[in-house]
């Protein structure tokens, strides 16, 4: 797991297209620009310029031992999992307004995630939904979590490369403490009398409080 504290690195990573090419390469383990274009549907040039800032910060890296030739240029992450280190990040000079920026595209992309997923279902769509609750030491969380993750390796190096018949899920996770009903919830539970199911969105950081 790669731990990143560099205020550019987390503008990077706000970027949509970029947030998305990281995605894809995670799923697949590595594709080249035009899988990248094709993928999202932009220009091949486009699709190379941002592979290459993602260099430039050491998130995506050239897997040579993959191309066909010396002209072939494949990427792959340069480390499956990425974590953002919340208050190092703020602590630097441009940082709260980086960090600022990450949060909003995160909590964006949590919304629209939320949004996707109670819209009419679409034929060939699947959408899984869960949502539960545990009663967990500190200790566990870290263990459950361990737990969540290796599941998630063993199946991504199950299902990696290109296959026409699959496509990219988004799996997203959050564990925290379940978040306390603000008195403005309660009351607007009281008058309703019908249970609310709440979904909470944070960003993914490694440290508590952030």
């Amino acid at each position: 797991m790669a731990k990143y504290d560099d205020p550019r690195i987390l503008r990077a990573i706000a970027h949509p297209a970029r947030n998305r090419i990281l995605s894809e390469l995670q799923a697949a383990g590595s594709m080249r620009a035009a899988d990248v274009a094709r993928t999202l549907d932009i220009p091949a040039n486009q699709a190379s310029f941002h592979l290459r800032q993602l260099a430039k910060y050491g998130l995506v890296e050239e897997a040579p031992e993959e191309a066909r030739d010396k002209r072939d240029r494949v990427w792959r992450m340069s480390d499956d999992d990425i974590t953002i280190s919340g208050s190092e990040v703020r602590s630097q000079p441009g940082g709260e307004a980086a960090f600022a920026v990450y949060q909003q595209s995160a909590r964006a992309w949590g919304h629209q995630l939320v949004e996707l997923a109670h819209q009419e279902p679409v034929e060939g769509r699947i959408v899984v939904q869960l949502e539960s609750a545990l009663r967990l030491s500190s200790d566990e969380v870290t263990e459950f979590s361990a737990d969540l993750s290796a599941v998630l390796q063993r199946w991504r190096e199950r299902t990696r490369g290109h296959d026409d018949e699959r496509r990219t899920y988004s799996v997203y996770q959050l564990i925290q403490p379940h978040p306390e009903l603000s008195p403005l919830d309660q009351s607007e539970r009281d008058a309703a009398q019908d249970p609310v199911r709440v979904i909470g969105f944070g960003a993914q950081l490694d440290e508590e409080g952030d």
